[in-house]
């Protein structure tokens, strides 16, 4: 099943920002559900604990 996500026109610049080139909002968005079910947290850079 499919659903259909509205963003707003500066989140996509934010997105566009951050896929790289050829890359689509969707496997960016994958990519990042990946990253926090594994890790548990997004990593920020020059964060340490």
């Amino acid at each position: 099943m499919s659903h259909t996500i509205e963003i707003s026109d500066e989140m996509k610049e934010r997105l566009e920002t951050h896929c790289e080139e050829g890359e689509t909002y969707e496997e960016f968005l994958e990519e990042l559900l990946t990253i926090y079910e594994t890790e548990g947290a997004f990593l920020r850079e020059g964060y340490s604990e």
